[in-house]
């Protein structure tokens, strides 16, 4: 298999909680998400969480039994050996009545008793009005959970129920579930990132040749939006300059700042530049366009065939523009760039990171068009110092904990 291929997953038992909120309903895409991956599934649903989706929906998406009380099947020791066997407990909703009863080590149902057993990793992801989520008791018991080693998501901005819009919005169950599963593979999200202003840069540009046709690179921009979504969930505040990657949605938290080409990419890395602590330029942009877009289609096969020689011009190195910003005095962020290879990708990458100047450099082997549009990674971190550290094969997401955990090491 490719080391690019889906890897052979080993099943889980991950128990899915829910409680009493309107997203309840999202649980049942999050349950088919882990059944689709071979994992069984038990879902344990607050009483409240019943009176918006039936257990019936729950048991038939779970193959497994629903209960809601520590008295379910006694004889099983239920309440007891559910948290036991599990290894990874994920609730979505995770209302403010929820978070407050975990917070204090209640066991007053089988979700709650269920969590106080578990040593397995456990991730929240809250739900509920932003005035609730920004209140400062929630905010304690949210604190007090991740002391505790309990991965607490970041919630979504959006529409809530009503006319509200907000802090507050449950994550999309594809989200939740990557980073649940990136959590049990690399360990609790903690709160490292607070007070920093992160900018990255993803996906891969287009340079028009008319209006229908144009020249880029091969990019789907996910590592980008993983690097954006772990930094997020880290407590930064992301921002993300994004190319072609109209098919993903941006992490929860994150600003998505989309563009086309490579000079409108420098502009808007450019422009925020200043204000960022850390810049990742992961965005695989076209490094050369066209001397001249046509304003109407071109059309082949005539005396005058535009489309056999089409002449470029080179774009601006916006990596090396943005260390010259720092040299400048402009920004004082850490810069890290990425670059693809296909051969003597070591040697290479070495050259270009002393070419840029930037601090790291993450490097990939893309022979064969490995890497692009694919949901795992590897490769080397590079350093300007001389340090090399290998990123074994991962998803893109657990690629960018390893990334991220080096840049933090970086800046201490």
């Amino acid at each position: 298999m490719d080391h690019m291929s889906e890897a052979t997953h080993a099943p889980k038992n991950v128990v899915v909680g829910v409680a009493g909120g309107i997203a309840a309903y999202k649980a049942c895409h999050l349950v088919r998400n882990f059944k689709e991956r071979g994992d069984d599934v038990r879902v344990i649903p607050t009483e409240s969480a019943l009176r918006f989706v039936g257990a019936a929906t729950f048991e038939a998406l779970s193959g497994n039994p629903v209960d809601t009380g520590v008295f379910s099947r006694v004889d099983e020791v239920q309440h007891v050996r559910l948290g036991q066997e599990a290894d990874l407990i994920v609730v979505a909703p995770a209302t403010a009545d929820l978070l407050a009863r975990v917070a204090v080590g209640r066991a007053d149902d089988l979700l709650a008793a269920t969590i106080l057993v578990a040593t397995c990793p456990v991730v929240l992801a809250p739900a509920m009005h932003t005035e609730m989520w920004l209140n400062s008791a929630t905010q304690h018991n949210v604190d007090v959970l991740r002391s505790r080693g309990v991965t607490v998501l970041e919630p979504a901005h959006g529409r809530l129920t009503g006319k509200d819009t907000g802090p507050g919005r449950l994550p999309e169950p594809g989200a939740i579930a990557e980073l649940a599963r990136t959590v049990l593979a690399t360990g609790p999200i903690e709160q490292s990132l607070i007070g920093k202003r992160v900018l990255i840069s993803a996906g891969g540009t287009q340079e028009n040749i008319d209006p229908v046709r144009y020249i880029g690179n091969r990019s789907s921009g996910k590592q980008g939006f993983a690097l954006g979504d772990i930094a997020a969930q880290r407590g930064a505040e992301v921002t993300i300059v994004a190319g072609a990657t109209a098919e993903l949605d941006g992490p929860s938290g994150a600003e998505v700042v989309r563009v086309g080409s490579t000079r409108e990419m420098e502009q808007a890395m450019q422009e925020r530049a200043a204000d960022a602590d850390v810049i990742v330029m992961a965005a695989a942009v076209a490094d050369f366009r066209p001397q001249s877009e046509a304003t109407s289609k071109l059309k082949k096969g005539q005396s005058d065939d535009a489309l056999s020689t089409i002449r470029l011009t080179e774009n601006p190195d916006i990596l090396r523009g943005l260390v010259d910003k720092r040299d400048a005095g402009e920004t004082d962020a850490v810069i890290i760039g990425f670059a693809a290879e296909t051969d003597n990708e070591l040697e290479n990458g070495r050259a270009k990171l002393k070419r840029k100047g930037a601090d790291m450099l993450m490097l990939n082997s893309v022979e064969g068009g490995g890497v692009f549009g694919q949901a795992r990674n590897r490769g080397w971190l590079l350093s300007a110092d001389g340090g090399e550290v290998e990123i074994p094969d991962g998803t893109k997401h657990e690629v960018a904990v390893r990334i991220w955990d080096a840049v933090e090491a970086l800046s201490d």
